[in-house]
């Protein structure tokens, strides 16, 4: 996430998607408590826009096929593919005897090539069920595994945060360091 401040802006706050990154355009006058407020704010309206735009069922299972075939040689195919809201504890999950796929609906609004990575990896399952060395070397090929896997991790890190903004841990009473 980037954010640009300009002294032209006067009033005005705005936000957009720039490739992977984030753009929001501030003010240059704004204090610091502003611009934290104002940034969140404008990233809550870009994903509610985005999950406004997520793919529905019919869409998902047609990115599965792009994507089975640009990265799995279309080996990947799956009878099904589909949003389901009963995951909290997965982000996708595959059944191979059947295949197929579901994603949880906390993906939605979530940037494309975080969504495409949890697509390539249930599509991968299609062909290697378990997550041994044949697995992880079919997910080498999409080029943005690492990236979106720490996209992932620090959705369910920032998940363990107080949820109180700018709330800070109580401080151990005995006061040792852990």
């Amino acid at each position: 996430m980037e954010v640009r401040r300009s002294a032209r802006r006067s009033r005005t706050v705005s936000a957009y998607r720039e490739g992977d990154r984030t753009i929001v355009l501030i003010p240059a006058r704004m204090s610091h408590a502003e611009e934290q407020r104002w940034v969140a704010q404008m990233l809550e309206k870009l994903a509610a826009q985005e999950s406004r735009r997520m793919l529905g069922d019919d869409a998902l299972a047609a990115r599965a096929r792009e994507l089975s075939a640009g990265y799995l040689g279309g080996r990947a195919q799956p009878a099904q593919v589909r949003w389901v809201t009963n995951q909290n504890s997965r982000w996708g999950s595959c059944t191979p005897s059947e295949r197929t796929i579901r994603l949880s609906h906390r993906l939605q609004g979530m940037p494309e090539y975080v969504v495409d990575y949890v697509l390539v990896h249930e599509l991968a399952h299609l062909l290697v069920p378990d997550h041994g060395p044949a697995f992880w070397a079919l997910l080498e090929a999409y080029p943005r595994t690492e990236r979106a896997r720490g996209y992932l991790e620090g959705v369910v890190s920032a998940a363990r945060l107080p949820h109180i903004p700018g709330a800070r841990p109580e401080p151990d009473p005995a006061g040792s360091c852990g």
